[in-house]
């Protein structure tokens, strides 16, 4: 007669699920699938000429936003990783990272062909003269080298300090991302920053809070106050 198992007790904890590396190499093809198909809509928009009233607008806005939906994402996986204990959900971020700075790249050359036709003159002058147009610009630039360094040699050859001091340089980049988005729009529209810029805000005020709560661990307990010994010249009464 077999033995009945035991459900295990609140004391005893459960490993999460470790996906094999051919089950994480699947998730992975799947991922990469799911990031092209914002850019699949847009080949399909092109395909059929279904850009709507303003061609420009929409490839615009449709890439920037889709930089910021990834960038949102790569954010998230710290705090799923430390919330769900699968370490594995690390080797996702590089993926979400590279399609944020894709789409981001994407964005930026859409402003400079369809608005500027890439003359770089008319590119710094707008630059220099609106404010939402310069911000988006400084977080562009920071992503540069972020995308840049995100191999494993790049890794390597900063050392894992440096490297990770670097890509710290998201959390500035998300700012100004909520900066951008905000001049972007009219007063009448600012929900959608709104929610965002909430957004950006838990992910990064998690960080805070988890770094807090490291430091504390990290730090040296009190040391006891040791009372001197007086020595006394004459024997006390």
């Amino acid at each position: 007669m077999p033995t009945p198992q035991v459900p295990p007790t609140p004391s005893q904890p459960t490993t999460a699920h470790t996906p094999t590396p051919s089950q994480l190499g699947a998730l992975k093809a799947l991922l990469f699938a799911l990031c092209l198909l914002p850019f699949g809509r847009l080949l399909w928009a092109a395909w059929t000429d279904d850009f709507g009233a303003n061609p420009v607008e929409f490839v615009q806005r449709w890439t920037g936003t889709w930089a910021f939906n990834l960038l949102l994402l790569t954010l998230c996986i710290s705090p799923l990783r430390a919330l769900t204990g699968r370490p594995w959900l690390i080797r996702l971020r590089r993926m979400l990272g590279l399609f944020c700075f894709f789409y981001a790249s994407l964005h930026f050359l859409a402003y400079i062909g369809f608005d500027h036709s890439f003359e770089v003159d008319a590119i710094a002058r707008d630059i220099l003269k609106r404010p939402f147009v310069s911000v988006g610009f400084a977080a562009f630039v920071l992503l540069l080298p972020l995308a840049a360094t995100s191999s494993n040699r790049a890794i390597r050859w900063l050392g894992g300090r440096r490297w990770q001091e670097l890509h710290r340089t998201i959390y500035p980049i998300a700012l100004l991302a909520c900066v951008h988005y905000f001049w972007l729009v009219k007063a009448s529209a600012l929900v959608w920053p709104l929610l965002y810029s909430l957004a950006v805000g838990l992910l990064l005020g998690w960080r805070i809070l988890a770094w807090q709560r490291k430091a504390r661990v990290a730090a040296p307990p009190p040391r006891a106050q040791v009372q001197p010994i007086h020595f006394h010249r004459h024997r006390p009464d």
